[in-house]
């Protein structure tokens, strides 16, 4: 029996390169050896104000995107969140079993209602949607960026005290980051993680950002002033998020990159780095464009979500039964 993975993205913005090279890149790498479930997280969007038309168009341009990539749902169960109730249900539960400190404690929490004047109850709660999002399907491990470790150690925390106040039902996920890449930094300033809400739009690649636009983010992207392509993140930060860009795209080790432009500058370094990121995003982006045209995309999904539903009824059951509400 193949173990359990499950992880899911929010539809509140085209992802990044960071995104993929960080998250999504393992979605497709572990479907062979794992039994996935990917889900479009568009219930954790809505923490914030979104444009209902909008919305719906990024989610299924996300959902697109995960096929696009390479994501198999043949292999993989692809779902949107929203369409498998049992989500929602499981996390008034788990707020019900989650102290307050706990989530006032989340660094997204803190940092976004730093930025909003409004604060809705759903941003502090939210993290108990993840719990419940990971704990349905029981999931071994979980990949994901390594920003999204504080939601698992919640997540982590939750499902001890879960099993040992009602019995071993839980699942207790391990998360899964690339080696290199967990964590892809701005181009603009790389002490800033990549992200697809930064006020510089210089600052991040969209995973449907034209090639013309990529070349220009990419040559303008910040560097030093050594002129020496080499893999130092605390002398070289900058270049060294390039290196691990470039390296996770091409295949090739820092180590052969650093080789192969040694002595060479940056100009010829960036120049390359660029074409390969274009060409690896055209396919992708053709593939997505063809997708949101077709009602294959909405098939897949709705196979997905009475897949993903069985899953996480029988599970949500289980809970319910553990906690008193099932008489």
């Amino acid at each position: 029996m193949k173990e359990n993975i499950f992880s899911g993205v929010q539809p509140s913005g085209i992802p990044t390169i960071g995104n993929y090279i960080g998250a999504m890149k393992s979605f497709v790498d572990l479907q062979d050896q794992y039994n996935a479930t990917y889900c479009v997280v568009n219930q954790h969007a809505i923490t914030v104000p979104q444009d209902p038309e909008k919305l719906r168009k990024m989610t299924r341009q996300l959902a697109a995107l995960y096929i696009a990539l390479g994501v198999d749902p043949k292999k993989s169960t692809i779902f949107v969140q929203s369409d498998v109730p049992a989500h929602a249900q499981l996390a008034w539960i788990i707020q019900c079993l989650t102290g307050l400190g706990e989530l006032e404690r989340m660094t997204q929490f803190k940092d976004k209602s730093a930025k909003n004047e409004t604060v809705n109850a759903g941003l502090l709660t939210y993290p108990t949607l993840m719990v419940g999002d990971i704990v349905l399907y029981k999931a071994k491990y979980v990949p994901v960026g390594e920003d999204q470790k504080q939601h698992m150690e919640l997540t982590r925390n939750f499902v001890d005290r879960f099993n040992s106040r009602f019995g071993g039902i839980l699942v207790k996920p391990d998360i899964i980051t690339p080696k290199e890449g967990g964590r892809i930094m701005s181009l603009q300033d790389p002490t800033s993680k990549m992200s697809k809400s930064d006020s510089n739009p210089k600052g991040f690649i969209s995973l449907m950002d034209e090639p013309k636009t990529v070349v220009k983010k990419i040559k303008s992207a910040m560097t030093d002033s050594l002129g020496q392509v080499n893999y130092d993140k605390e002398n070289q930060s900058a270049v060294s998020n390039l290196l691990v860009i470039y390296s996770n795209l091409s295949g090739q080790s820092i180590d052969q990159l650093v080789a192969q432009y040694d002595g060479k500058g940056y100009g010829q370094f960036k120049t390359d780095l660029a074409d390969l990121v274009a060409s690896f995003l055209e396919p992708i982006q053709s593939k997505v464009n063809q997708l949101m045209s077709s009602s294959d995309l909405t098939d897949i999904l709705s196979e997905g979500a009475k897949k993903a539903s069985q899953t996480a009824n029988e599970t949500l059951a289980e809970i319910e039964a553990a906690v008193g509400l099932r008489y």
